[in-house]
């Protein structure tokens, strides 16, 4: 059973940093295709990055350029590192991983993953 689990939120100014974690674990894939995800109160939950095994990145308009998402394979660990950080990037922050192999804007539909840890919450203060 693959176990994901999310760490690092918190709360913050605006123009701050943080870095998430995310630890999957328990799992016997080859493969693993990893992304960050996070939802609003009142939001739909929206795609924010993602990762394959081979370090390839997406990012989400909203993130390109502030958010740098990378993994330490010996730890089987996924970062998410946001900077300049803003009011509307604060929601729940969820990291989710699948086997299978995800092409073009597929990274950004939450329905494809079948793996997602509880969330860690993100609070962007102005």
């Amino acid at each position: 059973q693959v176990r994901v689990m999310e760490s690092g939120g918190g709360s913050v100014q605006s123009g701050g940093s943080l870095i998430l974690s995310c630890d999957v674990s328990g799992h016997t894939y080859s493969h693993l295709f990893v992304g960050w995800f996070r939802q609003a109160p009142g939001k739909e939950r929206e795609g924010v990055a993602a990762i394959d095994d081979n370090g390839s990145t997406n990012y989400a308009d909203s993130a390109k350029g502030r958010f740098t998402i990378s993994q330490d394979n010996a730890k089987n660990t996924v970062y998410l590192r946001m900077n300049s950080l803003q009011p509307e990037d604060t929601a729940m922050y969820y990291c989710a991983a699948d086997p299978a192999h995800f092409l073009g804007d597929q990274f950004l539909d939450d329905t494809l993953y079948g793996f997602w840890g509880q969330g860690t919450q993100v609070t962007v203060s102005s």
